[in-house]
C-alpha cells in the first residue's frame, strides 16, 4: 500500500492524506455576485472520472454511495486510517461524506478518484487516485489503499498499472510519482514491477497519525524506456 501524497485540496504528495477534509458536497451553491477576485483567473476545470479495466479480474470506476461497506472495512484497518481520510471511527454518515469528498474531488478539478472492483461479484476492494495538484508543474501524484480482503490477489498492481499507463499515454503526464513508507517493501516491489524508479528518500515527508515520517520517492517519465529488462506501463 503506498502511502497517499498529501491531499491537493490541503496542499503542502496515493491524494489521501491525513488531514480531514472539510470541504463542502459535490454541489455547493456558489456565489455569483462580483467581489474583489472577479478578475481572477478561473479554477481548474471539473474532470470525469472514467470506468476503466484492470486487466481481467478488476476494474476501477467512480465511487458510489453503495461502497459505504469498503468504507467501513478501511476504517477498521489499523493504518488506511492513519494515512487517507478514512473516518476512523465508522459512521454511516462519516463514510457518506468521505464518499463525497471524493466527488469533491473530481468536480474541482483536483484528480481522479476511484474506486478499485473486483469483476467477478462488483466487490469495492480498494481505492486508488491520480492527483493533479502538481500538473502545471508537469508531474501528479498517485495513491492507493487495499482492504484486507482485497489483498494477496494482484489488486494494487493490476489498479496502479492501469491508471498509470492511462495518465501517461492519454493524459500525457510527463512525470508521475509515488511516495512508499521504507519499511513498505510490498509496494516498492509493486512501484517497480511497474516501472517506477526509487529516486530517494525524503525524510519527516508527511504527518502519518501524530508523527512525521520519512517517505521514499519513486518517479516514473512519460519518456522512460524498459527499467531492468521490464517495460513501463505506458508501452
Amino acid at each position: 500500500m503506498a502511502a497517499p501524497a498529501p491531499d491537493p485540496q490541503h496542499a503542502p504528495g496515493p491524494g489521501l492524506d491525513p488531514v480531514r477534509d472539510t470541504s463542502p458536497g459535490p454541489c455547493p451553491v456558489r456565489d455569483t455576485s462580483p467581489g474583489p477576485d472577479a478578475d481572477a483567473p478561473p479554477g481548474p476545470d471539473p474532470l470525469t472520472v472514467p470506468s476503466m479495466s484492470a486487466g481481467p479480474d478488476f476494474g476501477l470506476r467512480p465511487w458510489e454511495m453503495s461502497d459505504l461497506s469498503l468504507v467501513r472495512e478501511a476504517a477498521q484497518d489499523p493504518y488506511i486510517p492513519l494515512i487517507t481520510t478514512i473516518p476512523a471511527r465508522y459512521s454511516d454518515k462519516a463514510a457518506e461524506e468521505f464518499v463525497r469528498r471524493q466527488w469533491d474531488r473530481a468536480a474541482n478539478g483536483t484528480g481522479y478518484p476511484f474506486a478499485i472492483v473486483r469483476s467477478r461479484d462488483r466487490r469495492p476492494v480498494g481505492a486508488i487516485g491520480l492527483w493533479l495538484r502538481d500538473l502545471p508543474e508537469g508531474r501528479a501524484s498517485i495513491g492507493y489503499w487495499m482492504v484486507p480482503s482485497g489483498r494477496g490477489q494482484g489488486v494494487a498492481r493490476a489498479a496502479l498499472r492501469s491508471v498509470t499507463g492511462w495518465a501517461l499515454r492519454d493524459l500525457g503526464v510527463p512525470r508521475l510519482q509515488l511516495f512508499i513508507e521504507p519499511w513498505n517493501t510490498a509496494s516498492a516491489r509493486i512501484a517497480e514491477d511497474v516501472g517506477y524508479r526509487h529516486e530517494g528518500l525524503l525524510r519527516g515527508w508527511q504527518q502519518v497519525g501524530d508523527e512525521r515520517r520519512d517517505m521514499a520517492v519513486y518517479g516514473l517519465l512519460n519518456n522512460d524506456g524498459p527499467v531492468g529488462g521490464r517495460a513501463v506501463a505506458s508501452n
